[in-house]
């Protein structure tokens, strides 16, 4: 698989339009996902889609193909995409990080090659994550170099996605101790993915084990990250915005069964004083408490969404570097808001469920759970503390957000 014999898209498509697919697709995942999740049926079929829908196109610029979405539009196309079915939007999740960080750290003839494939819709996916070393982060995959070619080695875990992807971003260190990543074909020789995660949530996602064995890279295949570890970039925020929108998704989610739970299962308390499930006072109050914790998150989320597009808009129009690093840290504290929020929400609104339905939610065939258990295990990828510490050592001190490369 190469650019070589793949062009431009003729029928450049829209952003609304994308959209639009996003949702339609969505109101049909959440209706399979109960039962996608109790059966752990990983989404291959649903990602055949994703790429015939070229869901993927919707941040490639117009110039490679694609939509040229504003960071609004992708913020919406997760949130949507989670509110269906959460796995699947974490699963997709690599994606746009990677079309992303292409744009603003590959050479030009990179992106030459690889916008237009997802344009396309052909699915970039990754393998950043490894186990072992002291601190989170650490990496053991190596680079090496082998005349005028590249030789890959190394374990990865948590690759979500990666079981879906046609390409993978694999993180590594090169012969120097430089940080960079191989953009390599999913099915290349050397390149083993396994099926094994075995979290308690978003069971879906394929976040599994990656054995990398040898596996030959070209020179034009490698990404050179490392001239921007200690640089102030927009970049450092786009993974942690669309985690913010998947936990605003899971909330709505579980908030969607809560309400349908109201309207049509609930039966009434006798000391409520009323005939009807529905018109419970407590249960009027927690639904209500649910709505507002949603509405919060999702406003946040793309609220935070608009200062990271304004951050990536003078990064790729080349305006003064101060300026690119201010909007840059701005959209970081942003979107660190925005986490804290996204967060708490899921985790309560998920649990609030079944106040509103009781013993009756718990019920194993409804799989009503999967809320939060989407929601604490996809919370744990960033400690609320330090967003909060972040937070008030800029409010308090002015200190600016740190230097991060997650993803």
């Amino acid at each position: 698989m190469t650019a070589a014999n793949v062009e431009i898209p003729v029928t450049i498509v829209g952003s609304d339009a994308l959209l639009a697919a996003t949702h339609e697709l969505s109101s049909r995942l959440a209706q399979q996902a109960a039962a996608r999740d109790a059966g752990r049926t990983l989404p291959f079929d649903v990602f055949a889609e994703i790429r015939q829908l070229r869901l993927g196109a919707l941040r490639v610029p117009t110039s490679a193909g694609g939509a040229g979405g504003s960071w609004r539009d992708v913020a919406q196309q997760y949130l949507t995409l989670a509110r269906g079915d959460a796995s699947v939007a974490q699963a997709f999740l690599g994606h746009v990080v990677f079309v992303e960080r292409l744009r603003l750290m590959g050479t030009a003839a990179q992106q030459q090659q690889y916008l237009p494939l997802a344009a396309a819709g052909y699915l970039f996916s990754g393998a950043a994550a490894e186990r072992g070393g002291q601190f989170r982060g650490e990496l053991q995959t190596r680079l090496t170099a082998e005349g005028d070619h590249f030789r890959l080695s190394g374990l990865k875990h948590y690759s979500t996605g990666a079981l879906f992807g046609d390409w993978l971003k694999i993180r590594c260190l090169n012969d120097q101790n430089q940080l960079v990543s191989a953009i390599v074909p999913a099915n290349r020789p050397g390149i083993i993915r396994h099926d094994d995660w075995n979290g308690m949530g978003q069971r879906c996602t394929a976040s599994g084990t990656t054995e990398l064995n040898h596996v030959w890279v070209a020179a034009a295949e490698v990404l050179m990250m490392e001239p921007w570890r200690h640089q102030r970039h927009h970049a450092g925020a786009t993974a942690q915005i669309i985690h913010c929108a998947i936990d605003s998704g899971i909330a709505l989610a579980a908030l969607d069964d809560a309400l349908d739970f109201a309207r049509q299962h609930v039966r009434p308390v006798k000391e409520s004083g009323v005939s009807k499930g529905n018109e419970d006072p407590y249960l009027l109050h927690t639904v209500g408490e649910m709505s507002a914790h949603c509405r919060a998150a999702e406003a946040l989320v793309l609220s935070a969404a608009d200062q990271l597009e304004a951050a990536a808009s003078a990064r790729f129009s080349q305006q003064n570097i101060e300026v690119c690093e201010h909007l840059a840290a701005q959209a970081s504290l942003a979107v660190a808001e925005a986490k804290t929020v996204s967060t708490r929400a899921s985790l309560a609104v998920s649990q609030w469920l079944f106040d509103i339905g009781g013993a009756s939610a718990t019920v194993r065939t409804r799989n009503l759970d999967r809320h939060w258990r989407n929601a604490r295990t996809h919370t744990t990828h960033d400690p609320l503390a330090y967003k909060y510490r972040t937070l008030g050592d800029f409010y308090v001190n002015g200190e600016l957000p740190p230097l991060t490369f997650s993803y």
